[in-house]
């Protein structure tokens, strides 16, 4: 089963004596956007130190090691890694950290490239050495060019050259500055301490862990500078240019249930989105369970709306990562067995409805079913909290190509055959987006209707498409 991108988390803080621990604690509260690798990078004032690992924010900087003591500085910025584009190995963990004519700099990113192909080839083309295999490195190269360096606002510039997804953190050897792609895809937000530091982070819930106060979202196609003067910001496009384009998906499955994305709380929306699934999809039955943990909001309101008792028909290990984001099949299903597990009790001789968040390529859902028939439920009424997933994601979702998708090439009584199931029911696109404030046009919602905000050709022609299936598909950086 090919891979495909990655679901990062930044974190970046300014003017703190415990910014590095502070990073370290923001970093455990993102963990659920990524398990591979994680890193944290800090500044003196005059000099940048960085350290990154493989494994999740507690391996990585084990108590005993002493790295978060080595770090310790003023200012830091941190990364989680889900691969989304460049492979799982050590050169490829965030922060990256780059050197040129303008000193230090480290980069972390969450996010997708759909035209990094096309710039690293130009780049190697012109004699330019990669040490690593991810598209954030791409962005240092930008940067370093004698031609941006000269301009009025060179990040400003660099980041005009820029096609895709981005929510990115920088530490300067003085400052930390965070940006968001004019369409804010993926989420950014600002904070500030009880101390009066500000900070920035891919989710509120990482100000929560720090006992900051969330401010906004960083706007799209907005800079935010950090330093000693305090907040400033600037646009590198104009605003009101660009209609915004942000990751349903995020409201769905990616984003913590406490977090504020997109200016609604996520639990609030998924609760929402259960209250129309029963609306558009009444079932009659005994009992209402989750597919934890993203499952749950939904259906909770699932239940609260039909008037079906709501009752926990799985359990589920905190012991072991997203399934959504392992690294393979195999992989996948093995976590889905050790990580849930059915309360027989609970779901023996009823009618049960499941609901979950999204099923991309179903497979692990069968394994769900295949576990509730065994403990003896007697119906089982699949209900899914958003639209089909039947295209791919370009922007820095573990979507899979098009033939591997579930509801890619098959029809909803196909889909109901393959899950084994009594019957099937999905959100509708109408009915997803009744559940959120902003305008329709405002979220990208390309994974269900296939219409993409940005041009897709830029990694889908002829001198990309198989760089974009054999490396994008199986791992993109985020």
């Amino acid at each position: 089963m090919a891979r495909t991108r990655e679901e990062c988390g930044v974190f970046g803080i300014y003017g703190d004596p415990e910014a590095v621990q502070k990073t370290f604690f923001g970093l455990h509260s993102l963990q659920h956007r990524g398990q591979e690798s994680a890193g944290i990078a800090s500044s003196d004032g005059e000099y940048i130190r960085c350290y990154t690992g493989m494994g999740q924010v507690g391996r990585v900087f084990r108590k005993g090691r002493g790295y978060l003591d080595k770090l310790k500085n003023p200012m830091a910025i941190g990364h989680v890694r889900y691969s989304t584009t460049g492979s799982s190995n050590p050169l490829n963990a965030q922060p990256f950290l780059g050197e040129y004519s303008r000193g230090q700099v480290a980069v972390a990113h969450n996010g997708n490239l759909i035209n990094a192909s096309l710039l690293r080839d130009e780049y190697e083309a012109y004699g330019h050495i990669f040490k690593s295999t991810n598209d954030t490195e791409i962005i240092v190269h930008l940067m370093a060019k004698p031609s941006h360096v000269a301009k009025r606002d060179p990040l400003g510039h660099v980041l005009n050259h820029l096609q895709g997804a981005y929510s990115l953190v920088f530490l300067f050897s003085d400052r930390v500055v965070a940006a968001r792609d004019p369409y804010g895809i993926r989420p950014l937000c600002l904070g500030r301490t009880e101390g009066g530091a500000y900070c920035v982070a891919s989710e509120s819930c990482a100000f929560d862990t720090i006992s900051a106060r969330y401010i906004r979202e960083v706007e799209p196609g907005e800079i935010v500078t950090l330093d000693k003067n305090g907040l400033s910001s600037r646009f590198f496009v104009t605003p009101g240019t660009v209609t915004p384009g942000h990751c349903m998906f995020e409201h769905v499955y990616f984003a913590k249930q406490s977090s504020i994305i997109f200016g609604e709380n996520v639990h609030s929306v998924r609760k929402k989105c259960g209250h129309q699934l029963a609306r558009e999809h009444p079932a009659d039955a005994d009992i209402v369970i989750p597919v934890p943990d993203s499952g749950t909001s939904a259906a909770i309101g699932y239940a609260n709306e039909s008037g079906i008792p709501f009752d926990m028909g799985f359990v589920r290990s905190h012991y072991i990562g997203r399934t959504f984001l392992a690294p393979s099949q195999d992989m996948r299903d093995l976590a889905v067995k050790l990580k849930l597990a059915v309360i027989g009790e609970v779901v023996k001789g009823k009618r049960v409805v499941v609901v979950d968040d999204s099923i991309v390529r179903g497979t692990t859902t069968k394994g769900k079913i295949s576990s509730l028939r065994e403990a003896g439920a007697t119906e089982i009424h699949m209900r899914v909290a958003c639209p089909p997933v039947a295209n791919p994601c370009f922007y820095g979702v573990d979507y899979p190509t098009k033939a591997e998708l579930l509801a890619g090439d098959k029809t909803l009584d196909e889909i109901r055959d393959f899950l084994e199931v009594d019957t099937v029911g999905y959100l509708s696109t109408d009915g997803m987006l009744s559940c959120v404030s902003l305008p329709d046009d405002h979220y990208c919602t390309a994974c269900w209707s296939g219409q993409y905000k940005l041009p897709v050709n830029i990694v889908v022609n002829k001198f990309t498409m198989e760089r974009h299936q054999m490396q994008l598909f199986d791992d993109v950086e985020l």
